[in-house]
């Protein structure tokens, strides 16, 4: 089923999430910087900035509604790398990622989290999920295990919590095309994860 939300959080499982009617959400002349200026005064002195997932969430989906200009700005994928990312905002003190991602067809991430909360918007193509949690083991704390896979179309939205693992990969005949806002990273946070050799390391 398609224009869903979903909420990923730390202990590897996903969950459906109430959605937003489309003709709700329809404005006329909603533009980037109404949405940032409205995630900024969402957040503002937020002490725990994922509790207000549902709102981000809301927010994501009334741009990409309203905002052709979005929705056409990404770039190829590298034919190097299989990916690319195209900022969107970048201002010094703003402390939020606004950027478009493309993964061509058959290209995976790394297992990774985010360090920060994470909200993206599937805008073409088709993404799988899947998600890990790290698994209590005296040996390692860094040892993960799988939890669970979701493909994702056009017009879903995933959110995560800092703690969340998963890695993506394009499925299907056409490159997959994002759109994504985080919040602050913490880099001392934000990890890669090998399932080999239990092993995490900053990303």
């Amino acid at each position: 089923m398609k224009n869903r939300d979903w909420l990923v959080t730390g202990n590897g499982q996903y969950q459906a999430c109430k959605t937003a009617r489309n003709w709700d959400l329809l404005r006329e002349n909603y533009r980037v910087h109404r949405f940032l200026t409205e995630l900024e005064n969402l957040l503002m002195d937020a002490e725990d900035e994922s509790k207000y997932l549902p709102d981000i969430r809301m927010l994501v989906r009334r741009l990409i509604i309203n905002s052709y200009w979005v929705q056409s700005q990404y770039l190829e994928a590298s034919s190097q790398t299989g990916t690319s990312v195209l900022v969107l905002y970048d201002e010094l003190g703003f402390p939020f990622t606004v950027q478009t991602v493309t993964f061509a067809p058959g290209t995976k991430s790394n297992i990774h989290n985010h360090g920060t909360w994470g909200v993206i918007a599937i805008l073409k193509g088709e993404e799988k999920n899947t998600f890990w949690k790290r698994e209590s083991h005296p040996d390692s704390e860094d040892k993960i295990e799988s939890t669970g896979e979701l493909t994702l179309f056009p017009g879903d939205i995933i959110s995560f919590t800092p703690d969340a693992i998963h890695c993506v990969e394009a499925v299907g005949n056409e490159p997959t095309v994002t759109f994504n806002v985080y919040g602050e990273t913490d880099p001392t946070r934000r990890l890669e994860f090998d399932p080999v050799n239990h092993i995490a390391r900053r990303f």
